[in-house]
């Protein structure tokens, strides 16, 4: 999620000397929409909405901490993710609600192995998101036989 958000910002950058800033991002979906899209994605998937992986990672991170009697970490976490949510959806607000003032930044052109590690990023944080138990069942037994 993090590698994809900032590759998505690395393309959209104007210069290397310049610095990031929210106001890159105005008007970006409308003009590329398959970063656009992309970046939603991950931001999505960062701030732990369904049905991406990254609600997975929350959600069984919190239910561990309930289960083993942490409520109160469990529920300190689940407010810092309701915050971190207004900060990544003003990000796609930027990029769908706010007009771009002058000119859109053209991206970088990716390379060939930038662009397929963008879409296997994407790929991933939406199959974690719908279809986890593969991959934790993977995990579960890797950690068993690590402990025999």
């Amino acid at each position: 999620m993090n590698m994809g958000a900032f590759g998505v910002v690395m393309l959209i950058a104007r210069k290397e000397d310049e610095g990031y800033d929210i106001a890159h991002l105005r008007g970006i979906g409308f003009r590329y929409p398959a970063l656009g899209a992309l970046l939603t994605l991950f931001l999505v998937s960062l701030g732990g909405i369904p049905p991406t992986a990254g609600f997975v990672g929350k959600f069984y991170l919190f239910s561990a901490a309930v289960k083993n009697g942490y409520i109160w970490l469990a529920v300190i976490g689940v407010l810092n993710s309701a915050a971190s949510i207004y900060y990544y959806l003003r990000l796609v607000v930027a990029m769908y609600m706010v007009p771009a003032e002058g000119e859109v930044p053209v991206p970088r052109p990716p390379r060939i192995l930038f662009s397929m590690a963008l879409c296997a990023s994407a790929a991933v944080v939406v199959v974690l998101g719908v279809l986890p138990r593969s991959v934790l069942e993977i995990a579960e037994r890797s950690v068993l036989s690590m402990l025999m």
